[in-house]
């Protein structure tokens, strides 16, 4: 996890990035179930007894379908955290790999993996800038891929928007919301579920350009004189 240049190999990323495309599936499938909520909610209206949080700490009895998506989104906050940890896993393994093969300190410290997210203003960048320079690692004129800019731009959205991933209010007061005023909500939903098919995209493209570029470097020191087998002689 340091960023001292010592020669290490890359790490295999092939098996990692399978768990987080499953993890970017059930995430997408949490938020669109939330998405068809939000739906039924504002087609069934609000009850002529108002919104469930009634103010002066006064909340009604929920209804069913209101009790229903209590559920549903509590479901949904954990698919996101469970998806959040393996992402952050894959991309600390994207990143370490592409120092071990350019054998360049990365330009964003390992603590900005996790710090990238949460530190205002620099979250707008640094986290695709962290993807960008592993897959350039040992190539720094390599396209990138179309789906990174697609996956940033739908991220943000999702994240700042309607009750993204940022929200802070109670899933009362999004359940009021759904009843007012739903199509903020719908656009940040479908802006969430576009970034996690985006992101799987993007996690393949990367994955496997550190697999050819590590099947390459293998095969290129099979070929050099006095390696067999991968071993000196």
């Amino acid at each position: 996890m340091n960023d001292d240049l010592t020669k290490t190999a890359p790490h295999p990323v092939r098996g990692l990035s399978r768990c987080v495309t499953a993890a970017l599936a059930l995430a997408g499938a949490a938020w669109l179930a939330r998405a068809v909520w939000h739906i039924r909610l504002a087609t069934a209206g609000e009850p002529l007894s108002g919104p469930p949080d009634q103010g002066d700490g006064k909340h009604r009895t929920l209804t069913s379908l209101e009790d229903s998506y209590h559920l549903v989104s509590a479901l949904g906050d954990v698919a996101t955290v469970l998806c959040a940890l393996a992402f952050l896993a894959w991309l600390l393994r994207i990143r370490d790999n592409a120092r071990a093969r350019s054998g360049q300190r990365p330009r964003y410290a390992w603590p900005w993996v996790y710090a990238g997210w949460v530190v205002p203003i620099a979250n707008l960048w640094v986290p695709r800038g962290i993807v960008a320079e592993a897959h350039r690692a040992g190539d720094p004129e390599a396209p990138l891929p179309r789906v990174l800019n697609w996956w940033w731009g739908l991220w943000l959205v999702g994240s700042l928007s309607g009750a993204g991933l940022m929200y802070s209010d109670s899933t009362d007061a999004v359940i009021a919301r759904a009843y007012t005023d739903v199509v903020p909500l719908l656009v940040s939903d479908a802006a969430v579920v576009g970034a996690a098919v985006t992101c799987v995209l993007l996690v393949r493209a990367v994955a496997d350009k550190q697999e050819r570029a590590g099947g390459e470097e293998s095969r290129r020191r099979a070929a050099e004189p006095g390696v067999v087998d991968g071993a000196t002689s």
